[in-house]
């Protein structure tokens, strides 16, 4: 089985937005600068995978 480039990234990112979302949405505080920044790294793992996905068919 072969990965496809840029698939890792793009699930790494996945599971980094979601406990990003996670922690910013259940804090009692809605500036929760830590769930707001990993929603933030998640995104960016997201669009870099997406490009490396789309670039390297």
């Amino acid at each position: 089985m072969r990965i496809r480039e840029g698939l890792i990234p793009t699930l790494l990112g996945t599971a980094v937005t979601a406990t990003g979302a996670a922690l910013a949405m259940n804090s009692k505080k809605k500036d929760d600068k830590v769930g707001w920044g990993l929603m933030g790294l998640g995104i960016a793992h997201i669009a870099l995978g997406a490009i490396d996905l789309v670039e390297h068919k």
